[in-house]
């Protein structure tokens, strides 16, 4: 029982501490600034292409981040019930329910700082 307050407790900091990451800009996928299916590999891209490019990182920045939101207000909410659980639980008894949301909030904190990582 120890062990699950303590693992509750850093989950809870790891959320908080993930809510104060700035997202990173991501790179362009293309070598060079290059849009795949230019004609000339060599040759820079249009004014247009570059607008169309920022678009598109403005978008992917834009999911990411909503589905960020989404998965910490889960881990927020995995989290509480964890808590919950463990004040009904006796130092001589952990439900099986308490093991299985540790896992679901192991799992999730480690999607989440895939995700802020970019991956």
């Amino acid at each position: 029982m120890h062990f699950a307050k303590h693992k509750a407790a850093f989950l809870v900091i790891l959320l908080v501490s993930a809510c104060w990451v700035p997202l990173r800009a991501q790179s362009s996928p293309f070598p060079g600034d290059q849009l795949p299916g230019a004609s000339d590999p060599s040759a820079p891209i249009s004014p247009e292409q570059q607008r169309m490019e920022r678009e598109r990182q403005k978008r992917m920045n834009t999911e990411r981040f909503e589905s960020l939101k989404r998965d910490t207000d889960k881990l927020l909410e995995l989290a509480t019930e964890l808590k919950q659980n463990v004040d009904r639980a006796n130092e001589n008894t952990l439900s099986l329910d308490v093991i299985k949301k540790t896992d679901e909030i192991d799992k999730l904190a480690k999607q989440i700082r895939d995700k802020m990582k970019g991956q």
